[in-house]
């Protein structure tokens, strides 16, 4: 059970002590860039997320049109 508590997500003081340690590795003018870096990679993993759902729907739909033929 001991375990289950090392897992927990960091609490106010440790986000600190992760942003200071960002801020030290990266420096005040990295830090911008960096931030839109991880923007941008998560506008590309949304769309192509949103590209593959739509692809399997329209196959979806394609299976379907094939199957009622009346």
């Amino acid at each position: 059970m001991e375990a289950l508590f090392l897992i927990s997500m960091p609490g106010g003081s440790e986000w600190i002590l992760i942003f200071l340690a960002i801020l030290l590795l990266f420096g005040g003018r990295k830090i911008p860039e960096l931030m839109r870096g991880i923007g941008k990679g998560i506008r590309e993993f949304n769309s192509a997320k949103a590209n593959v759902q739509q692809e399997l729907e329209d196959g979806m739909k394609e299976g379907e049109k094939k199957e009622v033929p009346k």
